[in-house]
């Protein structure tokens, strides 16, 4: 008989296995966990083996841990005044060219301490955990200067030592263009000096960029992903937000890990992150804040089989959304997913845009024990409910140790 250090029964498990038979649900379920992985799990019935601690999960559902897999959380300032300009009719790319947008929230990251950043992004990310988050993307790109592009990363690792979630993060020097510098010297340091410095102190697990009309050219993002891929860090995009520049089928080119907000992608744009294994995320936070009308192409994703992955998007700017249950209600809602393709969104398919498809995202035997008991009657109720996330969340396990509650979040 197999022992195991902990065992969860009584519940009902929702695998999230892409593909898999009756949407990977086993009813009546168990799963066991042995040094902080997946040993086992199946119907209780043949559960083969024991454990010290057995938790009884009281009939409820259990999914892999939510990922997070596009947020902006560290940073300084507020922009609420530029969401009452765009109630009254500015368009968010006017804002841009106003010197407001992310050059304002550059301002108040530059002029806050690193204690200060980490302080507002714990906060930030009490919020997140609160409603099943075990992994976090977060990335830099409100410096655009090395310090403080650096001092993001740092508050950004540090969130992951001190807080039981882990953290992924990707360097986004070519966020916007710092006000001090012309474009094509900051193209340069970006590529050059900062980017040296960014990987030679292990900050990044990827590098980002924002290719569009009111940021980087397509020559410019590849100048970047140039330089990412000689110091061997993969990439990803913000892509054809606004507009259709082609960003999508340049991150393919490079064999981007995703593509993220993809409202104006082409075709031609789908069937390239197709072929490329690119992954979609989807930001219907920011859809629904600037009031866009045009769509992500949900249904050539789909004709095409490229995986679509949900996330917050969480900024000051465009998307101040703290809720992972609200963001995959608003892609049902605004984007036409159904609910078991947003619950893939934050689960495997989230995963699979970080690069952490093979350890996490889903309940299989080998992968890290992150995941959620929830208090809930079917899996869609967590795309269903809005503004009772933490309600529904019985229990959070990371790496197969049960998590305490965030408590209140640091003001």
């Amino acid at each position: 008989m197999e022992r195991f250090d902990r065992i969860w029964v009584n519940v009902q498990l929702a695998t999230m296995v892409p593909g898999a038979p009756d949407r990977g649900e086993i009813r009546d379920g168990a799963l066991a966990v042995r040094d902080g992985r997946i040993a086992w799990l199946g119907p209780r019935a043949q559960l083969p083996g024991e454990a010290v601690e057995i938790h009884d999960g009281a009939g409820g559902w259990i999914l892999p841990g939510l990922i997070d897999c596009h947020t902006h959380l560290v940073f300084a300032g507020e922009r609420c005044g530029e969401f009452e300009e765009r109630l009254e009719g500015v368009p968010y790319a006017e804002i841009a060219r106003r010197g407001g947008g992310i050059r304002r929230t550059v301002d108040g990251t530059r002029a806050a301490s690193e204690e200060e950043l980490h302080r507002l992004a714990r906060a930030r990310l009490h919020r997140l955990v609160d409603e099943g988050v075990t992994t976090v993307e977060i990335k830099s790109g409100y410096g655009l200067d090395i310090e403080t592009e650096l001092r993001m990363l740092r508050v950004a690792r540090a969130l992951g030592r001190d807080r039981d979630v882990s953290v992924a993060t990707s360097f986004l020097g070519a966020h916007a263009f710092p006000a001090e510098l012309d474009r094509a010297a900051y193209v340069d340091l970006v590529c050059g000096p900062m980017l040296d410095l960014v990987a030679e102190e292990g900050l990044a697990d990827a590098v980002d960029a924002f290719c569009e009309t009111i940021a980087f050219s397509p020559e410019e993002t590849e100048r970047v992903f140039q330089a990412a891929k000689a110091k061997g860090l993969p990439v990803k995009l913000h892509a054809d937000q606004i507009s259709d520049s082609g960003g999508a089928a340049l991150a393919a080119r490079y064999g981007a890990l995703s593509c993220d907000h993809v409202e104006y992608t082409s075709e031609a744009g789908v069937r390239a992150m197709a072929a490329a294994g690119t992954v979609a995320v989807l930001l219907p936070g920011a859809f629904y804040l600037l009031r866009e009308r045009q769509r992500p192409p949900v249904e050539l994703l789909r004709r095409f089989a490229v995986p679509m992955a949900v996330a917050t998007d969480a900024n000051p700017g465009s998307s101040p959304l703290l809720s992972p249950l609200l963001a995959m209600n608003l892609a049902c809602v605004l984007f036409g997913l159904t609910p078991y393709e947003a619950l893939l969104g934050m689960t495997a398919h989230a995963a699979r845009a970080l690069g952490l498809a093979a350890d996490r995202g889903t309940l299989e035997v080998g992968k890290r024990a992150d995941f959620c008991l929830w208090r809930i009657s079917r899996p869609a109720e967590l795309c269903y409910w809005m503004g009772f996330g933490s309600g529904l969340l019985a229990e959070r396990v990371v790496a197969g140790r049960p998590s305490a509650p965030a408590g209140p979040a640091l003001a």
